[in-house]
């Protein structure tokens, strides 16, 4: 009976642990992040139209960067590998890191830059209209 009562205190925090659900009705879950402004402070908002989702995977070389450029859509970042730094004008540079996340600037003109040694792998989600560009080059 004790060896019971011994066992049963042992393993009741760990099953209330695995088996008590999150308030958003997942059994596991974590919120990455979460923000309604771009990380320049914008406020998200959304082209009319019909919707479109594009996943991409942007791969930037050791010494490489993009164009000056401006999204005209949100775009939700996520840091795969290596470390990038964004310049955003006036707004002032940025450096984001593997495992960061970010809503990238809209309306601001912008560059990324890989300035490591390393690649840079990020996934870029794309929100906007289906016939809306996803990268204004300026």
């Amino acid at each position: 009976m004790f060896y019971r009562t011994i066992v049963c205190l042992l393993f009741i925090p760990l099953w209330l642990a695995t088996s008590v659900f999150a308030d958003d009705g997942y059994r596991e879950s974590k919120v990455m992040f979460k923000t309604s402004n771009t990380v320049v402070g914008e406020p998200i908002s959304y082209p009319s139209g019909t919707a479109q989702l594009t996943a991409m995977q942007i791969i930037l070389a050791p010494g490489e960067k993009t164009d000056w450029h401006k999204h005209g859509t949100p775009l939700f970042a996520y840091m795969l590998q290596g470390e990038l730094m964004v310049d955003y004008g006036d707004h002032g540079k940025k450096v984001y890191r593997k495992g960061d996340s970010f809503m990238e600037a809209m309306n601001v003109k912008h560059r990324g830059m890989n300035e490591g040694e390393s690649v840079v792998v990020i996934l870029a989600l794309f929100i906007g209209s289906k016939d809306q560009l996803k990268v204004i080059k300026e």
